[in-house]
């Protein structure tokens, strides 16, 4: 099977859940699932197996909360990386949201849930998904976010500013490829924080002058390296200075490029003890976790001028025994069903 056949397929998948038809979702996914699919969600649905359980856990409580969901797509690019075939895609569900979900509060009104997801797709199934929707963003939107506010600006977080995001046919592989390189030796100067600081890491090399950091609702979103540095990455970096990434170990599950387009997958990506202050309002209580992190990156004129980027919150803060479910609950008690 080839990647171009690997586009068709996945744009049928696309479709299905653009409509969203509740009489054929079910049915929909056990076609384009191999059975025993290894599937990875955001904290608190978790690992599944299989696309009923996908169904079951996941997509059923959704559309039981938000009956006309869809989902819209403003990224989807395909590689192959270390002989599988990979599927990313970025963008956002909505719909009106009815009906309680997690116990978040419903609005009555249209909401947005951005995700970043991955699929690997192996003879026509798909095999792997990787989904980390922005659940906290649904709980800001209904009022119900227990924890300490973003020092970024939580919105709805736009597509790429060209429009080209949804690729449908593989171009110029040097393309990619300089696309690929790009963003690898920027991650590469990353690790050079804990001994030179910022100036070490040498972004200015990477990052367009105008760049978009899309964070997650909870983190926020930023632009220019100025603004990322100071409520991102700086409290990031100095609350984790053993931060290992999955990237100089190898164990990610896919990191590729296609065009201007590059992406992402760890589950976990990060292996770090949470020992200083400043990220989130998180204590440094010297307790270890892993993190799962979901990156698209857009290139142009040999920068990086967009990054969107997912990262399971609400796991982490599972690890540091926080559960901001329950916070939340409490924080609604008036408006529980």
């Amino acid at each position: 099977m080839t990647i171009e056949k690997t586009r068709l397929f996945f744009a049928d998948f696309r479709a299905a859940l653009y409509d969203c038809d509740t009489n054929q979702l079910k049915a929909q996914l056990l076609s384009f699932c191999r059975e025993d699919c290894d599937i990875r969600l955001a904290h608190p649905i978790g690992q599944v197996t299989g696309p009923a359980a996908l169904y079951a856990s996941a997509y059923l409580p959704l559309v039981n909360a938000v009956p006309d969901l869809e989902r819209r797509d403003y990224i989807a690019v395909a590689a192959v990386d270390r002989d599988e075939h990979w599927v990313g895609c970025g963008g956002y569900y909505t719909g009106v949201f009815e009906r309680p979900w997690l116990a978040i509060p419903p609005t009555g009104n249209l909401f947005t849930m951005r995700y970043v997801e991955f699929f690997r797709i192996r003879d026509a199934k798909i095999v792997a998904m990787r989904l980390l929707w922005d659940i906290p963003e649904v709980m800001l939107q209904a009022g119900a976010w227990p924890m300490a506010p973003s020092l970024g600006v939580d919105f709805h977080v736009p597509g790429p500013a060209t429009q080209d995001g949804v690729i449908t046919a593989s171009g110029d592989p040097r393309r990619s490829e300089a696309s690929m390189q790009l963003v690898a030796d920027m991650v590469d100067g990353l690790g050079r924080y804990a001994t030179g600081g910022t100036e070490a890491m040498q972004l200015e090399r990477y990052w367009h002058p105008k760049m978009n950091w899309y964070g997650p609702a909870g983190i926020g979103s930023n632009r220019r390296l100025s603004g990322f540095r100071s409520r991102h990455q700086v409290p990031f970096l100095d609350a984790m200075p053993d931060r290992v990434a999955g990237t100089r170990e190898g164990s990610y599950d896919c990191f590729f490029a296609d065009g201007d387009y590059v992406a992402y997958c760890g589950w976990p990506a990060l292996h770090a003890t949470v020992s200083g202050d400043g990220w989130m309002g998180i204590a440094p209580a010297h307790q270890k976790i892993t993190m799962a992190s979901l990156d698209l990156w857009r290139c142009e004129n040999g920068l990086i001028r967009e990054n969107w980027v997912m990262i399971d919150l609400l796991d982490v803060w599972n690890q540091l025994g926080v559960d901001v479910l329950a916070r939340m609950r409490a924080l609604t008690s008036a408006r529980q069903a």
